[in-house]
This record gives structure tokens, C-alpha cells and sequence, in this order.
């Protein structure tokens, strides 16, 4: 797979992704819902890694760019299947979300090179 992604370009993506992950509950209609507090909590955990990522976007650069790389990878598989094991498979709109973010996020940590050069975008 080519992994055309750089730190930065991946760290402005995590900034869109948060917004998504706060908004989304709202434009996919399933604000007020327990699907959402898991979204707004989503965004916040994804927040503060993206903070805490050492990387040129990450204000306190902790944790190293790679192991960001596989929590990502780990994330998203966990939110394609987040349906069925939460129980939001019932409420199709949520169910569609958190697929989707999954597939998303996944395939932003398959196109980003996190072993490069941290400067590069």
C-alpha cells in the first residue's frame, strides 16, 4: 500500500476528525442518544492523543507517531463493529456513522507513512 500521508497532512485530518465526531451525531440524526455521548467521548480521547502525539501538530508530544499510528488501526476496527457489541445496530443511522468513521480512519492509517520524517506532509 502507498503511503502517501505525512505527519502533517495526517495531523490536520485528526483535527477535521474530532469536528466530525461532534457534529456527526447531529447531521446523522441521532443527537441526544447514548451513540452520541460515545461520539462526543470519541472526540474528546481522540483530541488529547492527537495533543499528546509526537508529531508536528501535537502540543505535548508523548506518545510516538507509530504507536498513534496503531491505536488508530485498532480504533477503527473496533468502531465497525462498536454496533453490534454496544447494541446500536438498532438505530441505523449510528450503526452507518460509526461504520463509516471506522472504515475512515482506517483507511487514513493505511495511507499515512508514520515512520517517515515528522516534518513531512
Amino acid at each position: 500500500m502507498l503511503r502517501t500521508l505525512g505527519a502533517v497532512s495526517h495531523g490536520i485530518i485528526d483535527y477535521l476528525m474530532v469536528i466530525i465526531l461532534i457534529i456527526g451525531p447531529r447531521v446523522a440524526g441521532f443527537a441526544g442518544s447514548r451513540q452520541a455521548v460515545f461520539c462526543y467521548l470519541l472526540a474528546a480521547v481522540h483530541l488529547a492523543m492527537t495533543l499528546l502525539t509526537r508529531f508536528p501538530l501535537g502540543a505535548m508530544k508523548i506518545i510516538g507517531f507509530p504507536l498513534h499510528g496503531a491505536i488508530e488501526a485498532l480504533v477503527s476496527i473496533l468502531l465497525i463493529v462498536l454496533p453490534w457489541l454496544a447494541n446500536f445496530f438498532r438505530g441505523v443511522n449510528s450503526r452507518n456513522f460509526f461504520i463509516a468513521i471506522g472504515v475512515l480512519i482506517g483507511l487514513i492509517a493505511l495511507l499515512t507513512n508514520f515512520r517517515g520524517r515528522a516534518g513531512t506532509s
